[in-house]
């Protein structure tokens, strides 16, 4: 089998504070929004990707809501404690490593990442390629922030910012080729 080169892409929501979610998971600030979510290129985005990868809490959230917002998509769940056959819809890994190496003998070659915890293991990893962060006109004062602790710089290659409806400000930074450099 030849040896292929996963990627990975952020397609994500802020508060303007840099909150993905509020400190219970919770992301009320958001789904109770009537925005249109096509507006955001969303639906282009996902057709672009071969599966979905995500933490744990991430999948949590995402069993809140009605109706399933991963139908259709290939799911890939890193969890050290999630029962692997809780879910049909998702496959679990019980480890980042474990994740890629199977995505990869299935042939997935570029990966939404969702949930901070794992896209800052992807960041340090240099496995993302472009972050789209869609920045929702709220302040939450506190929660879980967009990324952890990064281990070195990453410089970003700003592509585009367009402002949306209802004031949402979506902007797209490639990671650049250089992004890891030494500290």
């Amino acid at each position: 089998m030849t040896s292929t080169t996963i990627t990975g892409a952020v397609f994500i929501a802020t508060s303007v504070d840099g909150y993905i979610a509020r400190e219970d998971g919770g992301i009320d600030w958001l789904t109770r929004r009537d925005d249109d979510l096509s507006e955001t290129g969303y639906d282009d985005f996902v057709a672009t990707i071969d599966a979905i990868a995500m933490g744990r809490n991430t999948y949590e959230v995402g069993l809140t809501l009605e109706p399933w917002p991963y139908t259709g998509m290939r799911v890939l769940v890193v969890s050290s404690q999630l029962d692997p056959d809780a879910d049909d819809r998702v496959t679990v890994h019980r480890s980042i490593d474990d994740l890629l190496e199977v995505a990869q003998s299935e042939g997935a070659q570029h990966l939404y990442v969702d949930g901070g915890q794992l896209i800052t293991s992807f960041l340090n990893r240099g496995l993302i390629t472009e972050l789209t962060i869609t920045m929702v006109p709220v302040i939450l004062g506190s929660g879980l922030p967009l990324f952890g602790l990064i281990n070195d710089d990453i410089f970003l290659e700003h592509q585009r910012t367009t402002t949306l409806s209802k004031g949402l400000v979506q902007s797209v930074y490639r990671v650049s080729p250089d992004a890891m450099l030494e500290g």
